[in-house]
């Protein structure tokens, strides 16, 4: 014990040794020294830089259910499909994103465990912007649905390497927050991707359709925050995993004198530099303790996606369903996406207070119950009110979760893991988008929110039975 307490006050160059040398604890060295870093400028730079690519991807994922009704006016789709799966229905286009962020996330989130999460963070970020921009320029259901597919793939990636840079950047008794500062820039895209669609998707600018411009704007935009994210750092925790522990002492040590220098006093002492594991594959996910957490979110990424997105991608669909024109929808549905940042800034008072676990489960309910009463209204101070109560829920699990699930997980295996376990929410999507049509064809708004009301009572019975707590603890620690 002695060893491993001295070992954390030493820099990462001081342990290493020949590389059949390198022991876990100098790896944990580098995790403890990182863990003590005060919040100062130079860590918010980091996690700033992380959360303006987050938002471009959000802009990406989320601007399918704004742009669904031009599509439909249009005439490229069809609001409902004669068939449960028919391939030329909004449902189909949703599906097509989500079987494209599936095959990312199951297929491809090792890359940012074999390459760093740096090289992969900026090339899934131009794969997509490649394939929205191509797919901006289809008039068919067939070509927008595969190159959405496409789009889903690099999106796909992306989603678990930001959340995988972002709990190893940032310190633990900061990640909460970090990840709540994070959602809220990136759920501001839903406002603004809901206003862009209100002024351009009835219209046709310059001859073009509306939903076009939305896409491509988000696209052009998302390149210049490629080219300020470029000079992020690779992930020390990384680098320690991979025993290079020269490269992952010298990025940090190149933090630790900039957050000396605003910080204005000696950094504190690190912590015990708890062991880290060598090496892990993907079938230590199925030992202890980790059989135990993938079962769990793998269950609860199944319902949850049909609580958020059953809203998120559907509501302008389910106010036209209801009578409203495409106007006053995408109109309602502005008002209820200024909420959506709002969720995560609130959570940023609740991050690192409360556990994780709890979190979840108590949004989840308010979910339930907001959503059941959304069916039944018609006003539109009752549906924006009960709309910004789903989307304030809904967006607090969400930042919650991104969380959770990071915390779960080794190093080595981490983004691998979560892409794994994440994967099932992006195929959840896929069949549920088809169901909540059928649904919505067969029972109306109501049945929709039955069953968003169902799945999201199964969220709570995995996380409150099987989720372990993580609040305030290190992240090698949660993965012993």
């Amino acid at each position: 014990m002695a060893i491993l307490e001295s070992a954390a006050h030493l820099r990462a160059t001081d342990l290493v040794t020949p590389a059949d040398a390198v022991t876990d604890a100098s790896k944990g060295a580098i995790s403890a020294r990182l863990d003590r870093l005060p919040a100062t400028r130079a860590i918010w730079k980091l996690i700033l830089l992380l959360s303006l690519g987050f938002f471009f991807e959000l802009y990406d994922l989320l601007f399918t259910g704004y742009v669904a009704p031009g599509l439909v006016k249009g005439g490229i789709l069809t609001a409902t499909t004669t068939g449960l799966f028919g391939t030329s229905g909004v449902a189909s286009f949703i599906a097509a994103l989500f079987g494209g962020l599936f095959l990312g996330t199951i297929a491809c989130g090792f890359l940012a465990d074999r390459f760093g999460r740096r090289a992969i963070f900026t090339w899934s970020l131009l794969w997509y912007v490649a394939a929205n921009t191509v797919m901006a320029f289809q008039d068919t259901a067939g070509g927008l649905n595969f190159w959405r597919f496409v789009s889903g793939m690099g999106i796909g990636v992306e989603l678990v390497t930001i959340g995988t840079y972002l709990s190893e950047l940032a310190p633990r008794h900061l990640r909460g927050r970090a990840f709540a500062v994070c959602q809220t820039i990136g759920f501001s895209a839903v406002p603004v991707v809901a206003y862009l669609s209100y002024l351009l998707v009835p219209r046709t600018p310059y001859g073009v359709d509306g939903w076009r411009w939305v896409v491509l704007l988000g696209g052009v935009s998302a390149l210049f925050v490629w080219y300020f994210r470029r000079n992020l750092p690779e992930s020390p925790r990384w680098l320690a995993s991979k025993d290079r522990l020269k490269e992952a002492d010298a990025v940090l040590s190149r933090l630790e004198d900039e957050v000396a220098r605003q910080y204005g006093k000696p950094l504190p002492v690190p912590g015990r530099a708890e062991p880290v594991a060598h090496k892990a594959g993907f079938a230590d996910m199925w030992k202890p303790p980790y059989r135990k957490r993938t079962i769990m979110l793998v269950v609860f990424h199944i319902f949850q996606t049909i609580g958020f997105f059953g809203f998120a991608n559907w509501v302008p669909t389910l106010l036209v369903k209801q009578g409203i024109t495409v106007t006053s929808s995408l109109l309602y549905t502005t008002v209820i996406g200024l909420a959506a940042p709002l969720g995560p800034l609130l959570g940023y008072w609740i991050a690192d207070r409360f556990e994780r676990k709890h979190v979840i489960v108590f949004m989840a309910a308010v979910n339930i119950v907001s959503g059941l009463l959304f069916s039944q209204v018609a006003s539109a101070v009752a549906i924006v009110t009960l709309g910004v109560l789903l989307t304030l829920a809904g967006n607090i699990i969400s930042f919650t979760y991104h969380t959770y699930q990071q915390e779960l997980f080794p190093t080595a295996i981490r983004a691998r893991a979560v892409g794994f376990v994440y994967s099932w929410s992006r195929l959840s999507a896929v069949f549920s988008s088809f169901v909540i049509a059928f649904m919505l064809r067969e029972f109306g708004v109501t049945g929709v929110f039955v069953f968003i009301a169902g799945a999201m009572a199964l969220v709570i019975v995995a996380i409150g039975l099987m989720g372990p707590r993580t609040l305030g603890q290190s992240l090698e620690s949660i993965s012993h």
